[in-house]
């Protein structure tokens, strides 16, 4: 009955119900208390009105009873508000290991997603039933927003970082992709869909595609022909450190401090590299901003992820 209005699209995620059910939570708790505070006001204002211009109204003391009342009713609904939004955005936040990752890049005005296996699609994802997808994405241009109302998920797209989001589909079917943030003139123009398909039904359609390279295999031809290894080689020696099991360790600086080598400081590496120089090598490394495109760069980091991680 409802799923034809806009307030109301389907339940598509496995975390689409918990979304909805603190939506109504809210709204319940706000329609109650307003409408009680709006009702006590009129009584209020009718029953204690001043009737006489020599009307002199009665002192009234306090109750600490129901000082105590109003006091811990809110506090109890806001905390339990608290607790239950808090819950749900870890469980938003923190993706399955197992995840299915694809690669996510925002342009005015359109969306281009990448899957690990090669193939490359605009304006369109398709993903498999019953399985969490993790999306990595960032921004060529301005800041734009991944947004899914069947799935409860939104994200914005910020140039020059990168954020995630993920989901796990359970009804297949097609399903709306919108950008949220304004983007320029034809912000309206940029929208998508999500194809969710069975399992067998993916795998088909991922064999039967063109694939081309994987990110994998693109960010390692990148590698060389940007000649990283000349210096970032798979033994120590070289100019540079290795990065070979590096990714989500902890490396020590030339300031001391130490840093996580996650996506955000391996971009910054590429693009600044004297911005967080590791201890004992010389800053001496170029800057490849201009160079390399975001799709680039998120190959190049799926390649030296690809080289050994430490969770």
């Amino acid at each position: 009955m409802w799923s034809n209005l806009p307030l109301f699209p389907p339940q598509a995620s496995t975390f689409a119900a918990r979304v909805d059910g603190l939506y109504a939570f809210l709204v319940a708790v706000s329609v109650i208390f307003g409408g009680l505070i709006a009702c006590l006001l009129v009584y209020f204002a009718v029953k204690y009105r001043r009737r006489t211009e020599l009307e002199q109204p009665a002192l009234i003391h306090g109750d600490i009873r129901l000082e105590l009342l109003w006091t811990f009713i809110p506090l109890g609904l806001t905390m339990m508000m608290f607790a239950w939004g808090a819950s749900l955005y870890v469980t938003m936040s923190s993706p399955p290991e197992a995840a299915l990752e694809i690669h996510v890049v925002g342009k005015q005005w359109m969306w281009k997603f990448q899957h690990p296996e090669g193939p490359r699609e605009i304006n369109e994802l398709h993903v498999p039933a019953g399985q969490p997808v993790q999306l990595i994405m960032t921004s060529e241009d301005v800041i734009h927003s991944v947004y899914v109302p069947a799935f409860r998920i939104k994200m914005d797209t910020v140039p020059g970082r990168y954020t995630t989001t993920w989901f796990e589909a359970t009804q297949t079917g097609t399903f709306h992709l919108f950008c949220t943030e304004y983007c320029g003139t034809s912000h309206a123009g940029m929208i998508g869909r999500v194809v969710v398909m069975p399992p067998a039904e993916y795998e088909r359609w991922l064999s039967g595609g063109v694939t081309g390279e994987t990110p994998v295999q693109a960010g390692e031809r990148l590698f060389n022909q940007l000649g990283c290894h000349t210096c970032h080689r798979a033994a120590s020696g070289g100019q540079g450190p290795t990065l070979v099991g590096v990714f989500g360790q902890s490396v020590r600086l030339q300031s001391g401090e130490e840093a996580l080598v996650d996506e955000a400081y391996l971009r910054e590496s590429i693009l600044y590299p004297n911005a967080r120089v590791v201890a004992g090598y010389p800053p001496i490394m170029p800057t490849f901003q201009g160079q390399v495109s975001e799709e680039s760069l998120l190959h190049i980091l799926a390649y030296i992820r690809s080289l050994g991680t430490q969770q």
